[in-house]
């Protein structure tokens, strides 16, 4: 089976050691000789051959040992990634995108076409504010050289997207219509729930809390309004404005802005949940 299958992993190592211990302890648990696509998750910059942090050297090293046979680099922050592209140091890239994604995100996608570089898609479904699959699969469809992470949380979802790879959705006015909507409704700044933003100081669960509003709008609301979703929310008022989030964020995103919007709406939406429940139940005697 092994050469009929390829495997991807990753490491968050700083320095040539810590990644090649990283490399060993996937090998190990994966229990196979080589790792076909092995990626530096989300570095703050683009390592390059005989820089101080020796990552990209220590790459090199275990695709001559036969450990790795490409050479992968994730990341959220479109700078870095375009310039890991220019770089042509790299095989593969693993960034968000997905059809609210925008011109210079797709013209990424292109460039990695006309390099060769791989693509991998991740937050293909936007942390699942994205609830159409079918226009998230016929979306990415339309570029040859994207594979997408759909983020599968249970089996019927995953017998969804593999009935896409025998039929593919097409894109039609139907599911354009459905693209169009999301993207007006999701336009400008919201939270991706990348949760690089954590830890919070006051234990805020910010890449729930930062885009509660969505999440009521586009789940099951029993996620945010349950007992644990509204303990969660009710952590927001503690936020001490460090600015810890907002420098972490790769969006560039006002967080503590961005809490204080969603925690309004959520206590606007949880008082007209209670006054329905109230009405509801005295409609019963």
């Amino acid at each position: 089976m092994r050469d009929r299958v390829l495997i991807a992993s990753k490491t968050m190592a700083k320095n040539a050691n810590d990644l090649k211990k990283d490399l060993e302890t996937s090998l190990k648990t994966l229990r196979t000789d080589y790792i076909d696509v092995y990626q530096l998750h989300n570095p703050g910059f683009c390592p390059k051959p005989g820089d101080e942090s020796g990552l990209y050297d220590a790459l090199l090293t275990a695709r001559e040992e036969g450990k790795i046979r490409f050479l992968g680099f994730t990341n959220h922050r479109i700078a870095i990634a375009e310039e890991m592209v220019s770089s042509g140091l790299y095989d593969v890239l693993q960034f968000p995108f997905n059809y609210l994604s925008t011109e210079r995100e797709i013209r990424l996608v292109q460039t990695c076409a006309e390099k060769k570089i791989g693509f991998v898609a991740m937050k293909s479904l936007s942390g699942g504010l994205l609830t159409n699959s079918a226009a998230a699969c016929a979306y990415l469809t339309g570029f040859e050289n994207v594979i997408p992470i759909w983020g599968i949380q249970r089996e019927k979802e995953l017998d969804e997207f593999l009935s896409f790879i025998a039929n593919p959705p097409i894109l039609d006015k139907t599911l354009q219509q459905v693209i169009d909507t999301d993207r007006k409704e999701l336009s400008g700044d919201f939270c991706r729930g990348c949760g690089y933003c954590k830890p919070c100081p006051s234990g805020i669960e910010i890449d729930t809390c930062a885009r509660a509003s969505l999440l009521l709008r586009r789940a099951p609301t029993n996620i945010i309004l349950s007992e644990n979703g509204q303990a969660s929310m009710q952590k927001i008022p503690d936020c001490i404005e460090c600015g810890q989030c907002k420098e972490r964020c790769p969006y560039g995103l006002d967080i503590p802005e961005l809490l204080k919007k969603n925690y309004l709406d959520f206590q606007s939406i949880l008082n007209e949940t209670n006054k329905t429940e109230t009405r509801n139940v005295w409609t019963k005697f």
